[in-house]
């Protein structure tokens, strides 16, 4: 056997790179050697396209070590968690690592009781204003694709966020891909077994149970009050609360600012999704008028460029890109039409889709009102829900007509299951999201010969690319900055903006409450 722990990089055609006994043969392995893959991505910038490997020969230890848990230790008292996306998950995991209780808060249902009235959504035209692709077990990140790619390392170790997902069920790969990325079908076992350790461990976690207030003693929180969704009642609890309820929380930010909680408006982007057949898009990026062949996988793109409005540049750029995916309804309540997208593990859908976004910045709005930028995703989304004739039926148009400003004589075929109207969309967006996007759209188009084509949909409004708020805090406690023994955490809080970084963020605001019990170094 060679030398261990030898790190070789290697670039291989995308069909020997699909072979085994290839890769080892550019290794220049020996029959008792082993190697194992750290870094995996996909160099498509020229017509030949590569796939570049970085392996570590005989390595002598494994690629991470599993979290080992402990049981709640009653000397420590319990952390209260409003949320169970990603923030409130992952602080409920590093809590148990260090013998402390979460009480975990959601007011949406279990995540296999969530999918039915996700399906109804589509099939009935019914919103659940608990249970939808916002509100339930795992949060939005359960229905959002599984994208594990962030480009933030400001905050915190990335790789502990992906060891954890594969400790629970995720697939190996994404410890190396430069794209993570889990699948929406995938995410809802990863999600349960988290679940289980959390109560296992002595952790309660309660479903259809919604944080109504907070109990606040002089600029102290002591607990928070919850109303069970199904029968009701409602209870008080006690301790310290981490506040990671996810951006669409519209009335825990009303409820926190009635309470006096430090906040302000935030600025984020807003605009459309935009889809395309895949085959459109493998052609595109893969330099091949074929499309990718049998092995590569479905194309994606990632685009932002500068557009003029008002005398100054603003951002826009593509989001959430969905390769192989579908676009689906995320509206959480009755009274409003939005759009996302996901994919499944295999992304073998017939569309890709991408949200195509303008930054919208908060100080263009009143700023004495911290809810500002809320209430004006409140108004737009009920602005689409009208023009989609008070249904989840999106308003779209072919991108061509969009560019030109009229309404779409015919759709093309689309993965949006609740169906499509078609609808001249400058009568939806405002002039401060439509005329950058008509610019950034023509920017882009430049870029990537074919994207601008007959085949191209907008499906109106893509509007929660992250929080429309932030919660003031000390950012060496992670406390709000007027309220003691209060964390707001990860997306909804302002913090975060996907499910790497929001856990992470929830990592860190445990962390915090450990280490004033002593139980790490700060």
């Amino acid at each position: 056997m060679g030398m261990k722990d030898k790190d070789v990089s290697i670039r291989l055609t995308p069909q020997q790179a699909c072979s085994e006994e290839l890769i080892r043969k550019a290794l220049h392995l020996g029959p008792s050697d082993t190697y194992t893959v750290i870094r995996r991505s996909t160099d498509a910038r020229r017509r030949d396209v590569f796939i570049d490997l970085l392996c570590r020969i005989n390595p002598s230890k494994p690629s991470f070590t599993p979290v080992i848990f402990k049981d709640a230790d009653p000397r420590y008292g319990q952390v209260l968690i409003a949320g169970s996306g990603p923030g409130g998950l992952f602080a409920a995991l590093t809590l148990l690592e260090h013998g402390i209780k979460p009480v975990v808060f959601e007011r949406g249902k279990d995540v296999h009781s969530r999918r039915v009235d996700i399906a109804k959504i589509s099939t009935q035209d019914k919103v659940d204003p608990f249970s939808n692709y916002s509100f339930g077990e795992g949060g939005a990140g359960t229905y959002s694709d599984g994208k594990l790619f962030t480009r933030s390392r400001k905050r915190g170790d990335n790789s502990r966020i992906l060891e954890l997902f594969v400790q629970f069920g995720a697939p190996a790969s994404i410890l190396y891909d430069a794209h993570p990325h889990i699948g929406t079908d995938r995410l809802p076992s990863i999600i349960e077994n988290m679940r289980r350790c959390i109560i296992s461990h002595g952790g309660e976690v309660h479903f259809s149970t919604l944080v109504t207030d907070l109990i606040i003693e002089g600029s102290s929180v002591k607990g928070c009050t919850v109303k069970d969704l199904v029968s009701g009642e409602e209870s008080s609890y006690n301790g310290p609360v981490i506040l990671a309820v996810g951006n669409a929380a519209r009335d825990t930010y009303r409820m926190a600012l009635s309470r006096g909680i430090a906040m302000q408006s935030k600025g984020l982007a807003m605009g459309v999704r935009i889809e395309h057949p895949q085959h459109l898009i493998d052609c595109i990026q893969y330099h091949n008028p074929s499309g990718r062949g049998p092995y590569l996988p479905p194309a994606e793109y990632n685009y932002a460029v500068q557009a003029s409005l008002d005398g100054r540049k603003t951002g826009v750029y593509s989001f959430c890109m969905c390769p192989g995916g579908f676009v689906v309804p995320a509206a959480s309540d009755v009274n409003q039409t939005v759009v996302n997208g996901m994919s499944p593990s295999n992304r073998g859908g017939k569309f890709a889709n991408s949200g195509l976004v303008v930054e919208f910045p908060a100080d263009g709005l009143e700023f004495s009102d911290p809810l500002s930028v809320m209430k004006y995703q409140e108004e737009l989304e009920y602005r689409t829900f009208l023009a989609a004739g008070r249904t989840q039926k999106a308003p779209a148009q072919r991108v061509t007509d969009f560019l030109r400003g009229r309404t779409s004589s015919s759709l093309p075929a689309t993965s949006y299951t609740p169906g499509l109207s078609s609808f001249n969309l400058e009568e939806v967006l405002p002039g401060e999201i439509a005329l950058p996007l008509k610019e950034g759209l023509n920017l882009i188009g430049r870029r990537l010969h074919g994207y601008i084509t007959e085949e191209s949909i907008l499906i109106g409004t893509e509007t929660r690319t992250s929080g429309p708020v932030r919660f003031l805090r000390d950012e060496s406690t992670l406390e709000s900055l007027s309220h003691s023994n209060l964390y707001p955490c990860g997306e909804g809080a302002g913090f975060a903006g996907g499910i790497v970084s929001s856990a992470i963020d929830g990592m860190r605001c445990a962390l915090s409450i450990c280490a004033r019990e002593g139980l790490v170094q700060e």
